[in-house]
């Protein structure tokens, strides 16, 4: 070993150290909150690792960004090696990796081609940062930092690229089986400018190199590019499936005293993992429907601020737990609260739960659940509405006066709708094939009963044997549980379970999402097992079994655009069975929206958000029928009564009720099939 080699220890131990006590104390922080089991079905979380992590699925899903920065993390996964053997040479003139012979001369190509690629990539993405001003890229207080961060990526691999191309231009360097056929002609050339000094510009590119990656490495956990460390195991640890279910409380646990997310140590440490891993690339932010029509909720910021939070209150409860006492200007910290001092809770009740945001989240993060849990400390601990929500505590007691969300209805008349209709409640005779779950919606709006109407006349067309619980069928708890109302939600569903049990339902179909959603994903959390079913689906299965048969006679010529409702798309994955319902009936041709199926935009009535007042910007529904409207459509499909609802003010609002009418699935087939 020379001079240089032990130089370069030193620098290796001393960065690494320094490491290690980062890295531990990030870890530590994840102990104050609570545990969580993110280990079970291994091989599904390989899987969905190997696409969204190292295949940067949902990064690709932008066709200008995401091959910057899918070339960006390759070309780090492939650098590795370059990393490494930087390590090696460091500690010993001319280790390598070129004993694997031809397998290095791959390695080596592959670095050559990644470091040509991450240079072209980063000077692309300063671009469109300082020069194009993406919007979702100029986030408040960050522009210097992405700069610098830019900046020593670029000088990284530039060096990386100069000492390789010079390699085989100085004396002991360069090593066996190595190809490189973009940086040796660039050597080639640098060397016939450089002459004897192209050994000095080799070393100083060599530290350049091994310096800068050093020195980056220990500047991570302290930046939002923390990410580039927890990005994969975040993946891994996250939701294998769509989060289409809320994690219950158990209100009769022993000493249970605060329920929702009051502060940090009430998530999950996997909620303050997702804080270390986001990017700030704003994909969440962009796609959100509250933020794209002038709303104050960021999901980023939301992240951003979650995180802000365990890095300023998470080292003073470590403090605690060992005994000191705390400075009054930490007492100050402490006694700050996370909705209200980091996050607003205006921007927590413009949420309407739609998903869009942890759809395309490449790093797997889950705002909803976060927001939710918040959400449940602001109703459950204190009481705390804001202007756009102050009508919810009348809809809870709606619920738990009548089981419906709006007032002036009865629980007795739940079933009117089907009068002179001769369908059949459980309690008249609980023989049946299905239960059709009608909702309250179904029950109760004017509109959403002929929804209601045509679908059980489909039903009934098809000789299907069903039956409905009638007065006996309470609201899902769908509104209260998403509202942040656990305790409400919770006795709603136990109510529920309770009646379906002691008729030993085990099938259901149902019209709405949120009730589809519920009952499958949700009440399942409770012991109960059904098999249920969307009302389009079932529509689908019937026309196949031929029990349904479209009436030709009745052909029309007719445009039709459908709305994907999230809870039935983007919550359950289904986005194929409506369009072919739709597309069974002879003469409709579909057209698509611009933003469809996984990038559909949200009505604006989740997450209790159609029993609130939109005040701020435009209103969602507006939007997105508008969205609908440039198709050209004659008619806009849909397959929510809280769908249906907005769409169609929103056709009122653009003077298109003589132009265009809103229709659910089961209308459409309606109208094409003889009684």
């Amino acid at each position: 070993m020379h001079l240089q080699n032990y130089v370069f220890l030193v620098v290796l131990i001393a960065a690494l150290a320094f490491f290690a006590k980062s890295a531990l104390r990030l870890i530590s922080y994840l102990r104050v909150a609570k545990p969580t089991n993110r280990l079970f079905n291994i091989p599904k979380r390989i899987s969905t690792t190997l696409l969204v992590g190292f295949g940067q699925s949902k990064i690709l899903r932008d066709p200008v960004a995401g091959p910057i920065h899918a070339a960006i993390f390759w070309g780090f996964l492939i650098l590795l090696f370059s990393a490494s053997e930087m390590i090696l040479e460091g500690l010993h003139d001319g280790w390598s990796f070129s004993f694997l012979g031809p397998v290095y001369t791959v390695i080596t190509v592959l670095t050559d081609l990644f470091c040509v690629a991450i240079i072209l990539s980063t000077l692309f993405a300063m671009w469109r940062r300082y020069i194009s001003k993406i919007v979702r890229l100029q986030f408040h207080g960050e522009q210097l930092e992405a700069g610098l961060i830019l900046l020593t990526i670029f000088c990284i691999v530039s060096a990386l690229f100069v000492q390789n191309g010079l390699r085989e231009h100085v004396h002991g360097a360069d090593f066996a089986w190595a190809f490189r056929p973009f940086a040796s002609p660039v050597g080639s050339m640098l060397y016939g400018m450089l002459g004897d000094a192209s050994g000095a510009v080799f070393y100083v590119a060599w530290w350049t190199h091994a310096v800068l990656i050093l020195a980056f490495l220990n500047y991570l956990p302290f930046s939002k590019h923390l990410h580039v460390l927890t990005s994969i195991p975040n993946v891994f640890l996250g939701p294998i499936a769509p989060t289409n279910a809320m994690e219950p409380i158990d209100f009769e646990e022993e000493g249970a005293e605060r329920f929702g997310i009051v502060d940090i140590e009430d998530f999950t440490w996997k909620s303050l993992l997702d804080g270390y891993t986001c990017t700030h690339c704003g994909r969440c932010t962009s796609v959100c429907p509250a933020y794209q029509t002038g709303k104050v909720l960021d999901p980023r910021g939301v992240i951003v601020s979650i995180h802000a939070r365990t890095m300023d209150k998470a080292p003073l409860i470590l403090k605690k737990e060992s005994g000191q006492e705390l400075t009054e200007a930490e007492q100050a910290i402490w006694d700050k609260k996370l909705v209200g001092d980091y996050i607003s809770p205006e921007a927590l009740w413009a949420c309407t739960t739609c998903g869009a945001c942890m759809q395309e989240c490449p790093v797997n993060i889950e705002h909803v659940p976060a927001i939710v849990g918040m959400r449940r400390s602001m109703v459950m601990m204190e009481s705390q509405f804001t202007e756009e929500s102050a009508l919810l505590p009348d809809v809870y007691g709606n619920l738990e006066n009548n089981a419906v969300p709006w007032g002036g209805f009865a629980q007795s008349d739940r079933a009117n709708w089907a009068e002179g209709m001769g369908i059949k409640t459980a309690a008249e005779d609980p023989d049946m094939e299905v239960l059709f779950w009608v909702g309250c919606a179904g029950s109760y709006d004017e509109r959403s009963k002929k929804i209601t109407k045509s679908f059980a006349e489909l039903m009934q067309i098809a000789g299907i044997n069903f039956r409905i619980l009638g007065t006996e069928e309470f609201c899902n708890g769908d509104v209260a549980r998403r509202t942040g109302n656990e305790f409400l939600a919770d006795s709603l569903t136990k109510t529920n379970i309770e009646t379906l049990n002691r008729y030993s339902v085990t099938k259901i179909v149902t019209t709405c999402p949120h009730c589809f959603n519920t009952l499958r994903n949700e009440y399942s959390q409770y012991g109960y097992q059904a098999e249920v079913i969307h009302h389009t689906v079932f529509i689908g299965q019937l026309i196949d079994q031929g029990k349904l048969k479209i009436d030709k006679a009745a052909l029309s010529a007719s445009t039709i655009t459908y709305h994907d409702s999230c809870y039935l798309g983007r919550y359950n994955g289904e986005y194929d069975a409506p369009r072919d319902v739709l597309e069974s009936v002879p003469g409709v041709k579909l057209v698509e929206p611009s933003k469809s199926q996984d990038r559909a935009m949200c009505c604006g009535a989740g997450g209790g958000r159609m029993y609130m007042e939109e005040t701020v910007g435009d209103r969602v529904n507006i939007v997105r029928t508008n969205q609908l409207l440039d198709t050209g459509a004659t008619t806009i499909a849909v397959n929510c009564p809280f769908c249906t609802t907005m769409i169609t003010d929103g056709v009122k609002a653009a003077d298109k009720v003589d132009e265009v009418q809103v229709l659910d699935v089961s209308e459409v087939v309606r109208q094409h099939v003889n009684a």
